[in-house]
């Protein structure tokens, strides 16, 4: 089976490596990237087969990783060369799979997919919904290609807009506070890089005491808030200055923004 990845940027380029270091043979990977330096470098750097999108869009898997609104010029360009049976995996934050099957021939299977920047280290979290053509194989497909860079979990789409909040954009909220601690450790008199580390083996320990315990993160929580202590003092003035209305609010921006992107598709 041959998978063309059209779209070669950071989220691209960690699928294509992905899938290599997972074992896939490079003889069934292919790129479909239009600027010539990016092209060499691909091909350079793992092997592999660069061509035009038109030429990547014959592969029996297609993965579209290009930006929501350059997706509907991409699809423009490469249904021509699209065929009933083949399989199109779309990493574009809100663009529905209607609104990816009025641009391509019927028959087509369609899968949503909103990956998180994590698959860089292989700890992505990837979320993936069927389209209307779409079965059981198909489904699995995607799934086998998202799993060489994290975990995968199938939900309906009308939870993708939420899923981009949470996960897609989740690893931008978890820097901007761990940007905020590193600051506080600074203005409390540490060194830059003894509050980075600090902080960043904290935010890494505590992601995985919640991974491999399963403990609710509220008891967690309670665990480290001693009546009238340190951890008190620091959870009531978060609570006074109404961080997690902030969370919820943003995520909710978030969310609306995804709906938004669709709208050029449709």
């Amino acid at each position: 089976m041959t998978v063309a990845i059209i779209g070669a940027g950071v989220m691209g380029e960690t699928l294509l490596s992905g899938l290599i270091r997972g074992g896939r043979d490079v003889a069934d990977l292919m790129v479909g990237e239009k600027r010539p330096e990016r092209a060499v470098e691909l091909r350079e750097k793992y092997g592999v087969t660069v061509v035009a999108n038109t030429e990547a869009a014959k592969a029996d898997t297609v993965v579209l990783v290009v930006k929501p609104q350059d997706m509907a010029d991409v699809l423009t360009e490469i249904a021509p060369h699209l065929h009933p049976g083949q399989l199109v995996v779309s990493l574009a934050a809100g663009i529905t799979t209607a609104a990816i099957e009025k641009h391509i021939p019927d028959g087509v299977a369609v899968v949503r997919v909103m990956p998180n920047t994590p698959a860089l280290v292989d700890e992505g979290m990837a979320a993936i919904s069927p389209g209307s053509h779409c079965d059981e194989v198909h489904l699995a497909t995607a799934e086998d290609l998202l799993k060489q860079t994290g975990r995968v979990v199938r939900v309906p789409e009308k939870q993708q807009d939420a899923v981009t909040a949470i996960s897609g954009s989740g690893p931008a909220y978890l820097f901007f506070v761990v940007e905020a601690m590193i600051e506080a450790g600074v203005h409390l008199g540490l060194p830059r890089t003894t509050a980075t580390e600090l902080v960043v083996q904290t935010v890494v320990g505590s992601a995985k005491l919640l991974r491999e315990t399963g403990t609710h993160p509220t008891v967690l929580r309670e665990q480290v808030t001693s009546p009238g202590g340190t951890t008190a003092a620091a959870i009531r003035e978060l609570e006074d200055h109404k961080v997690r209305a902030a969370f919820i609010t943003a995520m909710e921006a978030a969310r609306d923004r995804s709906i938004k992107l669709a709208e050029g598709m449709d």
